[in-house]
């Protein structure tokens, strides 16, 4: 059992951002000064591509880029689109961009064409570097998106019009650069939240959001090999996760910190699956991760705990962490007795990111619990008013704009891209000096450990009861038949809803009436009799967001749909 450190780590923490601060210079800049030749980025692929790139190399490639992206007329404060998967390309796009003082918008290789569109004529995005599998859909709308100028294309495809090859385009420019002064406070990345309600909304990172984002990095990896007074020193630390470096989980949890901290990454460009989740992990000497939920369940179906952890793997895990969607004390336990390191699960937002979560070096984790503020940020659980609820009643999780000692949060992002109302919405006071609203429903213990309750529009009542979907789900997922689950709503008209449930199915099993009434009763066994679920239907997949959270929304209107 760790010491709990927790209280004495929260007193003594004070945020110390300086007055000028640059993501680029401090993810690659500084490295390429001091530790050149050490490895940033480990690339692998699916077509049996691997490489090597150094923090020197990537330095000279952004520097390159630096100067192509000024010559085609971006300029600070523009945005520039990134429509690339885990590759080294992305890494020199984000450090070029941040070098001229430029906003760069990630944009998942996922997104179809209306998504795209959408995006970049909101944003006003002047310039797009896409990979060649991404062109046909930006082909489709870029007529439609005035203020794009220019196409840098990664890979091989021909190239028409206003397009340049990417190669073509680094080749003609010198590897030196020098980086414009930036303000701790100035944008840096434009990045769209999922849209779950309504039309997405385009929030404003600024530069000092990396800091922000450090406490509980560190933390939620265990402090070893990611310690802030280490950074420069060897390590054999090197981090991988399959999250896409489009979205928050994976560019501000996963790319930026480890190179923040000179640390080398692997970008893996492939599909997910569990049988490649441990060969990367075993070939690159993984001892840092970030597995979402959906990715562990997968994992942790296709190697049940036998004798222990999986013997075909040599893992060299030191920390995990997840987020995302509730882990679950079935997945907990997983990865605690399979993979050798209990999961540090993590909350956040787009809007202010890595808040709270688990570090089981530092202090005591509680299986299935979201678990406590990260030091420097203020978190509670507050009513519709906006006050803070008592201990173990159910509440919307709050961050305040400033910590514990009366200081600015620097995690905070700057507001909604052109959307002021939307900003205004969702603190309860002024913006940088009051409780902002994440949409998560959660009650506190005394001792400031947090327990996920539901997204606010995913809880339901179902004859009077309050009904949560997380604690049903996690039950399904321990019958081996069950891969996944998702619970939602059903509209009935004497209890108001009724509780169902989309099961997908483990391999070798079937999806009929007898294991209906199996499932049925399994959570009858282990939760309140209103909980288990009254009708269960089988499908291929759930519908999931391109972060890899279930859309359960998508189930809640089918359920709607079939009853008008």
């Amino acid at each position: 059992m760790a010491e709990d450190l927790y209280e004495q780590l929260h007193a003594a923490f004070r945020w110390q951002v300086p007055e000028d601060f640059n993501i680029a210079e401090a993810c690659c800049g500084r490295w390429a000064r001091g530790t050149p030749k050490a490895t940033a980025i480990y690339f692998d692929s699916e077509s049996g591509c691997r490489a090597a790139y150094s923090y020197a190399q990537l330095q000279r490639a952004a520097n390159r880029l630096s100067n192509a992206l000024l010559n085609q007329g971006v300029r600070r404060g523009h945005r520039v689109a990134i429509v690339l998967p885990q590759r080294f390309e992305t890494a020199v796009a984000h450090i070029a961009i941040q070098q001229i003082g430029a906003v760069a918008m990630p944009l998942s290789m996922l997104f179809g064409a209306e998504a795209l569109e959408y995006r970049l004529q909101d944003s006003g995005a002047v310039l797009a570097i896409v990979a060649c599998e991404a062109l046909p859909a930006l082909r489709e709308v870029k007529a439609r998106c005035q203020a794009l100028r220019r196409v840098l294309v990664v890979g091989d495809s021909p190239v028409a019009g206003d397009e340049l090859p990417w190669m073509e385009a680094l080749q003609a420019e010198e590897a030196r650069f020098k980086p414009v002064a930036t303000k701790a406070g100035d944008p840096a990345i434009l990045i769209y939240t999922s849209g779950t309600t309504g039309n997405p909304k385009g929030a404003l990172i600024p530069q000092r959001a990396l800091l922000g984002n450090l406490t509980g990095f560190v933390a939620s990896q265990n402090w070893f090999g990611f310690d802030p007074f280490d950074a420069g020193k060897p390590t054999d630390a090197v981090f991988w996760s399959p999250a896409d470096w489009a979205w928050t989980g994976g560019l501000m949890d996963a790319l930026l910190p480890t190179l923040y901290f000179g640390r080398p990454i692997v970008a893996w460009q492939g599909r997910f699956s569990a049988a490649k989740a441990f060969e990367l992990m075993a070939s690159y000497g993984v001892t840092h991760a970030f597995l979402f939920p959906t990715a562990l369940k997968a994992m942790m179906k296709a190697h049940p705990l036998k004798d222990g952890r999986p013997k075909r793997h040599a893992l060299k895990l030191r920390a995990l962490m997840s987020a995302g969607e509730a882990v679950g004390d079935a997945v907990f336990a997983w990865c605690r007795d399979a993979l050798g390191v209990p999961v540090n699960e993590m909350f956040g937002q787009t809007e202010m990111n890595y808040v709270v979560g688990n570090c089981q070096a530092l202090w005591p984790a509680r299986p299935g619990s979201m678990g406590r503020a990260y030091p420097g940020h203020r978190v509670a659980v507050i009513d519709d008013a906006g006050r803070e609820c008592a201990p173990g009643e159910v509440g919307e999780v709050a961050v305040h704009a400033r910590d514990r000692h009366g200081e600015p949060d620097p995690v905070f992002f700057l507001g909604y891209w052109n959307n002021e109302a939307a900003t205004t919405a969702k603190f309860t006071g002024a913006p940088g000096d009051s409780w902002c609203r994440t949409g998560d429903l959660a009650r506190q213990d005394a001792d400031g450990t947090l327990w996920y309750e539901g997204r606010a529009d995913d809880v339901f009542k179902s004859a009077g009861y309050r009904i949560g979907p997380g604690e049903i789900e996690n039950c399904l997922l321990k019958h081996p038949a069950v891969a996944n689950a998702a619970v939602v709503p059903k509209p009935d008209a004497e209890r108001g809803a009724l509780v169902k449930a989309y099961v997908v199915l483990a391999e070798g099993h079937a999806g009929d009436a007898a294991l209906v009434t199996l499932l049925q009763d399994h959570v009858k066994a282990r939760l309140a009799p209103y909980e288990y679920p009254k009708e269960i239907e089988f499908i291929e997949a759930l519908p999931m967001t391109t972060t890899g959270k279930v859309q359960r929304r998508v189930l809640r209107l089918r359920e709607l749909e079939r009853a008008a």
